[in-house]
Parts: C-alpha cells; structure tokens; sequence
C-alpha cells in the first residue's frame, strides 16, 4: 500500500471498489488452486489397477472447465473495478495538481521550472496508478494465493514442499534489499527526467530565437549532454530490474528442476516401497505438486516486481505530496473582504517592495494617488519598477499592509477573487492561447456574443486583421500566438482586457509594436469607451502618455514625479530627457 494523507484521502472515497475488486480476486485466487488438484486426481485413477471409468473422470473434467470459466468472469470483474479505482484517483490527483498550480504564487514557479512540473503531471502520476492498480492485483496474488498454494502442497506432501519452499525466501530477501536500491535510483531517474522536459520545454518555446541565431547546432549538442546524461541514468536503473528479473527467473527455474528431480526421487521410492522418511508420495501428488508450483510461479514473479514498482511509486507519491503541500502564499486572509461597486481610486502608502532573493528593493518608499476615473501613464527606464508596481496592484506578489488600497481598502485585506475581478490586465508578454482568435478575445466572458467580441477587436483596431484572414475569427493563433505578428498579439490582449469591462484596465506597454497611428487610434478609443474608468497605461515612448490626466515618473524604483504633462517638463529630469531624446529620434527621422 501507499501511504499518506493524498493517498488515504482517495482510499476512503473508493474503497468500495477495491473491496469488491480484492474480493473477486481472493475467490479467483482460490478457485486457481482447485485445478492442480484435479489434475492429481485424474492421474491417480490412471494409475489405478482398476480402468479408468467415465463416471469418474467426467465430474473432475466439467469441475476444471467450471473453475475455467469462473476464473475468466472473475479476471474481467477484478479488472473493472481495480483498474477503475486506480484510473480515478489518477484523475483525482492530477485535477487537485492542476488546482494547485492555479493557486501557487509566482514565487513558486521561480524556483521550480515548468518542465519538472510537467514531469511530475505525467511520469510520477502515473506511477502511482500502476501501483494502485497492477500492484494491487501483485499484493493479493503475492501474499493470498501464495499461502493458499503452500497450503495444499504441505497438505499434499510436507518435505517435498518444505524442500521447494526454502528457496523461496531468498526471493523475500533479495527483493527487501533492492527495494531501498531501486527507490533511489528511481528518484535519480525522475530527478533527470525533469532536467530533459524542461530543457525541451524551454528550448521548443525559444525556438524562433534558436533559428534567428542559426544555434540548432549549438542547442542540439546541448541536449545531448542532458539526454547523454538522462540515457546513463536510465540504463542504470533499467540494469538493476533486469537483474532482479533474472535472479527470481533463476531461482524459480532452479525450485522446479530440484521439485522434478527429487519429486521423482521420492515417488521412485515410494513405488518401491522405501519411502524416504516413512513419507510415501505417489504420481498423482507429484503432479499435484508441480502444478502448485506452477500456480506459485505468478505471484513469485509478482511478489519480485512489487517490490520495484512500490519503491517506483513511493518516491513518485513524494514528488507529488511535496507539490502538493507547496506553500500558497497568497491566499484569502481569515477576515477579507469582498471589494463591491469599486470606482477604481488607488493609494500607494509608503510601499516597498524586493523580489524573492533580491538584493535591493524594486520599489522604495511610494507614495501617490490615482483618482477614481483617471488614464494613467508610468514611464522611466528599463528595470525602475513599471511593470512590477502595476502586478502588485494584482496581487501577484505579497506586499505589506497598509501600502496599497484601492477604493480605500487594503489589498491585504481583500479577496483575491474580487480584487482580480477589478481589474484588466493586458500583460508585457501578450500571452495567448492555442485556441481560435474569438475564443482568445472572450477569455472573460466565455457567453459573449460575436457581435461584442467584433466590438472589443475594433475597440484594440484590430480587426480588419482578424476578418482578413482566411478563416476570421476561428483563425487558431496558435501557441502562445505564434502564427500572428507581435502587434496582432498586443491588440487582441487589449481586446481581451477590454472585454472583462474591469473599472482598472493595466496596459503594460501594450501598444509598442504597432505604428503610431493604430496607437492613436488605440488611446482614442480608451478616452472614449473608458470614460470614468480609471486607466493605466506603462510606455516607452513619451508620445503615447502625453495626453494622459497625469503621468507617473519612476527612477531606480523611486517615485520621482508624478503630476501633469506640462508640470512634469518643470519637475522632473527624466520626463525631460525622454522628450528631449524622442524630439531628437523625430528630427533624425
């Protein structure tokens, strides 16, 4: 068995079908034993000195075809139930991975690349479902059929089968001893496996960048090195399971010829009439004898591989429980509150903010207000803090209380479900889904019609695009919008965000891949179709913030002005050079 709390948790809620399943198999497993004893009994009418009649070897035949047939129903039963058991609770543990990975923090997959992640989605999983299901059929057969059969034999002849059974234990021993072995090895396996998915991952998602360099080469030498590496590994641990194959094999194939030379050894003598300690074995026990033996061979080899499969699954089951009781970080604290009716006002006070393991901070010491209502530019160098104060708003990260509000609550303090709800956020990284381009635009509202997701792609200028392709709006963008340009890319995030009719839409820097007219376009329309809905929008160039309310200056994660346009060529240095730079980048043009 697997333990602990995921595993106990799935045991409680499908126990009637391991029950039934372990049940059909204990009555199929004693039924087995039935026909090796039939077997000995035609032998001995055999060779009786009386003729074999009909009368007596009929009932025993239609007995085996009985014992057959049950087997067979039995087989399919058991079947049915444990592997459906086992195919549900992989179900289970792979839908409460997935909600897990929903709530985990960004800080999270920081630390853990997606290719192990994925790993442990597929092979880990799927481990553990083999366990649950063929282990389980292993188990029964290795510890119940395996007494019922040492059983009769003894019943049928004590000191041949004592001379079998002494063997046997090495299989015990040698299998308690590889376990430890092969649940090392296997976490090394495992452990190499999730460095090949992730360099694979990272390497098909960067593919363009690889071809735009002509460094195929370069990248296939060094997956070499990662499948070089994983291949070693493998063949390690695949080496010590063969060798634990042929050991029993060899054991077993041993037990046999032994059972054969001194079964026919004992019943020689018994024929004879000088039994070998008095005991007298005739034909029909040897035969008897031979096909226990043969019904032992099962779960011999059974007892053998469970052993390697439960140290396969174990480690795996750890894998998965340590995901699983990863720390959400980010959570509903025990007294939040729901933000209703939000105007979209936000307050920074006093907030400071480091990434995880980060040096210096971020942000430092912020402290403004954006109205209710208001279209909001950020700018200032690459790395002062633009994108990360906007993903706090979001609550991507954790922050301290009482440094951010909106609507005069703190974040802090409100749920995660209806602050996000509040919000729109067109990311820098413009993802999109591999699905039709429709599909995309109505991520927020999945019952939206096509007339307003037409009205959400006009509103980002973006349709004419979409209606010129060959198939429109079922066009499939691909992964993460491959097949489209970066500027298609950027306006159907817009759309998207527009869509969720959010009183805060984040623009982060969503409009730098397209010509200043479709820009202008762009911000026109915000003006319009977002008025009294407070707007924030993060640029690199000037021009796409100069006719904003007000605009947010940030230098070195320090807020060094935030006030109107024409105020900021007074105040602020930054704001200065970046409109003396962009009038020199025109006139040059």
């Amino acid at each position: 068995m697997l333990f602990g709390k995921y595993a106990a948790k799935f045991y409680k809620k499908y126990w009637y079908l391991f029950l039934l399943g372990v049940i059909t198999l204990l009555v199929v497993d004693y039924v087995q034993t039935l026909i090796p004893e039939s077997l000995g009994q035609i032998v001995d009418i055999f060779q009786a000195d009386e003729p074999a009649q009909e009368s007596q070897i009929m009932p025993i035949v239609l007995r085996v075809i009985m014992v057959a047939l049950g087997v067979a129903v039995g087989r399919v039963l058991w079947r049915i139930t444990i592997f459906s058991a086992s195919s549900r609770i992989e179900m289970g543990l792979r839908e409460m991975m997935f909600l897990k990975s929903e709530r985990l923090s960004q800080t999270y997959l920081h630390k853990n690349p997606v290719g192990n992640i994925l790993n442990w989605f597929s092979t880990d999983i799927e481990s553990v479902d083999e366990f649950l299901g063929w282990g389980t059929v292993m188990m029964v057969d290795a510890f119940f059929m395996s007494t019922i059969v040492i059983v009769k034999m003894f019943l049928v002849n004590w000191l041949l089968s004592t001379m079998i059974l002494v063997p046997m234990l090495l299989i015990v021993l040698w299998g308690a001893l590889v376990e430890r072995i092969m649940s090392s090895r296997w976490e090394q396996r495992q452990k190499a496996n999730d460095e090949l998915y992730d360099f694979s991952q990272e390497n098909i998602t960067g593919l363009r960048v690889i071809k735009a360099f002509v460094k195929e080469v370069q990248q296939a030498r060094a997956f070499a090195k990662v499948a070089w590496k994983n291949k070693e590994i493998n063949v390690r641990f695949a080496r010590l399971q063969v060798l634990f194959d042929i050991f029993i094999e060899v054991i077993i194939g041993a037990i046999m010829a032994m059972t054969l030379c001194l079964g026919g050894y004992l019943v020689y003598r018994s024929f004879h009439g000088n039994p070998l300690l008095g005991i007298d074995i005739k034909t029909g026990d040897l035969v008897s004898i031979v096909g226990y033996f043969a019904t032992l061979i099962w779960p011999m080899m059974a007892l053998g591989q469970v052993f390697a499969m439960h140290s396969r699954a174990k480690a795996s089951l750890k894998r998965i429980s340590a995901f699983l009781d990863a720390e959400e970080d980010i959570v509903d604290g025990p007294e939040a509150v729901t933000l209703e009716n939000v105007q979209g006002e936000i307050e920074f006070r006093g907030l400071t903010f480091s990434y995880p393991e980060a040096k210096k901070p971020s942000l430092q010491d912020i402290n403004l207000t954006i109205k209710a209502g208001e279209t909001i530019g950020i700018v200032g160098k690459i790395g002062c803090g633009k994108s990360t104060m906007v993903a706090l708003m979001a609550r991507l990260y954790n922050i301290d209380k009482g440094t951010l509000f909106i609507d005069g609550v703190d974040i802090m303090d409100a749920t995660l479900s209806s602050l996000r709800s509040s919000i729109a956020f067109v990311p820098q990284d413009n993802f999109l889904f591999s699905d039709e381009i429709r599909n995309n635009i109505s991520f927020a509202d999945a019952e939206a019609s096509m007339d307003e997701i037409e009205k959400a792609a006009a509103f980002a200028c973006v349709h004419d695009d979409i209606a010129g392709f060959p198939e429109g709006y079922k066009t499939v963008s691909g992964e993460r919008g491959v097949t489209l340009s970066g500027g298609q890319k950027q306006r159907i995030s817009i759309a998207r965000a527009y869509m969720k009719n959010a009183p805060i839409l984040v623009l982060d820097d969503s409009v730098s891949a397209v010509d200043v007219k479709t820009e202008e376009t762009i911000l026109r329309n915000i003006r319009q179709e977002r008025k009294g809905k407070t707007t924030i929008l993060i640029a690199s160039r000037v021009s796409t913030v100069s006719s904003l309310d007000r605009i947010i200056v940030l230098k070195d994660g320090c807020l060094e002005a935030f006030d109107t346009p024409a105020n900021l060529m007074k105040i602020s240095p930054t704001y200065q050079k970046m409109v003396m730079l962009q009038e020199l980048e025109s006139e040059v043009s």
